[in-house]
């Protein structure tokens, strides 16, 4: 099932016949609903069912020949953290998984419904599909629950000053009239400054276990920066990522070391790779070429270093 994407925007669009809603920090998912179970997607086409075990029992509520766009996401202390969504899914084994689901729940924040009863409403104006997504789960109740929406650009506005302390990192925008745009940009997002997307030119680590990322930002001068140590699910993603292509020519694969980081110098050497980073030195790592992109949290001193979201397999 491919996913409808949003392109960035800088400021918030106005103008008659337009939707507004949060965008939420967690993990793009589809649910679809068979006669027989329930399977979760993920945005890359991963089927991610094992992982969260809870939501699939919950999405058995839901009418067969039922399809879902949405967010997975995990409250905690009042605001939804999107490193407790990366330790779901890097849930390993059936167990750890029902573990998972008793001491971090998820929550799924539905924005669209693709398909209903066995019918396929992506043809069907934005508007429409609202109001059937809000008739087929406010009666469930969490964790299915569909994602705030208004039409009020002032109310946005709002929500997008004030809900970031609840783990809220924009919105997206809507138009009432659009069909689904499925496999393309017809959204629009608002994203709050310090998240951004930069180019994954190499990791630290070793090929099977990247520890964090050689990253370089659409802003500043272009000097290589050694992301914060990545999380369990994306140093499985990265290093599935980095197999599938191949490394820069004499990459070197060293490198226990770089586990943190901080701003950094990039240079290349006869043995491969170095980055310097602040506190650890000259640190190898292994090339990319084509670069990955990734979707990272930064601010504009120099630390902390650069968090990474997600890697953008979209791109």
């Amino acid at each position: 099932m491919r996913v409808a994407l949003a392109t960035s925007v800088r400021s918030l669009p106005r103008g008659p016949g337009l939707a507004y809603e949060p965008k939420f920090d967690g993990h793009r998912m589809v649910v679809l609903r068979s006669a027989a179970d329930v399977t979760l997607q993920a945005r890359s086409g991963r089927i991610v069912t094992a992982a969260f075990p809870d939501l699939a029992a919950a999405a058995l509520q839901l009418p067969a020949g039922t399809v879902l766009d949405g967010e997975v996401v995990i409250w905690h202390a009042g605001r939804t953290e999107f490193a407790l969504v990366q330790r779901r899914a890097a849930a390993a084994t059936a167990a750890r998984a029902a573990v998972l689901a008793q001491t971090l729940p998820a929550s799924y924040a539905a924005f669209d419904v693709l398909e209903l009863a066995g019918l396929d409403l992506r043809a069907r104006p934005y508007e429409r599909r609202r109001a059937l997504l809000v008739d087929l789960l406010m009666p469930l109740g969490p964790p299915l629950q569909p994602v705030p929406m208004t039409t009020d650009p002032d109310l946005a506005a709002t929500w997008y000053e004030t809900l970031p302390a609840s783990g809220i990192e924009g919105l997206v925008v809507k138009r009432l009239d659009q069909a689904y745009p499925a496999g393309r940009r017809g959204w629009q997002k608002l994203r709050h400054t310090n998240v951004r997307d930069a180019a994954v030119v190499g990791y630290t680590g070793t090929p099977r276990r990247p520890l964090a990322l050689v990253l370089v930002l659409p802003v500043g001068d272009g000097t290589p920066l050694v992301s914060s140590p990545l999380s369990a699910a994306l140093r499985a993603e990265v290093a599935e990522a980095a197999a599938a292509r191949s490394a820069g020519a004499g990459g070197s694969g060293a490198g226990g070391s770089g586990a943190g980081g901080s701003e950094a110098g990039g240079s290349e050497t006869p043995g491969g790779a170095t980055v310097t980073a602040i506190g650890l030195g000259e640190v190898p790592f292994t090339p990319l070429d084509p670069p990955l992109t990734a979707e990272v949290r930064h601010t504009s001193a120099r630390h902390p270093p650069p968090e990474v979201l997600r890697l953008r397999t979209d791109l």
